[in-house]
């Protein structure tokens, strides 16, 4: 059997057929199962809200400790040149999510996250 930790990356393409139930639902239920889940485009201010209410209800002593989030980090709403020329939105951005006892976000940067992923025990 192989060990390590399973990424799931998610493209937006996918997410934007979801709705804000089902894209929760997805998440949490791979990160119970011990996945790292990367989204492609984050999720929006209400769904990270949601996401995280939802996380809180599943908490249970000796099972689901919860979720590590975090997102790629944008500094002061700063745009890229293509974004600046075609007016593109990139409050939007890569997210990754994992079980709390299994990430650990080592280093936000201006252009990288550092992230720590243990296997399942």
């Amino acid at each position: 059997m192989i060990q390590g930790v399973q990424l799931d990356m998610l493209s937006a393409d996918r997410l934007s057929k979801m709705t804000s139930y089902e894209k929760i639902r997805l998440i949490l239920d791979d990160v119970h199962q011990g996945c790292v889940v990367v989204l492609e485009r984050g999720l929006t201010p209400e769904e990270q809200g949601k996401l995280l209410e939802a996380t809180m209800m599943e908490i249970a002593p000796g099972g689901f400790s919860g979720i590590e989030i975090e997102t790629y980090p944008s500094f002061g709403g700063e745009k890229g040149f293509f974004g600046k020329l075609f007016k593109k939105d990139d409050s939007s951005r890569m997210m990754v999510i994992g079980p709390v006892d299994q990430l650990k976000m080592l280093s936000r940067e201006k252009d990288r996250l550092i992230a720590w992923a243990s296997a399942a025990q």
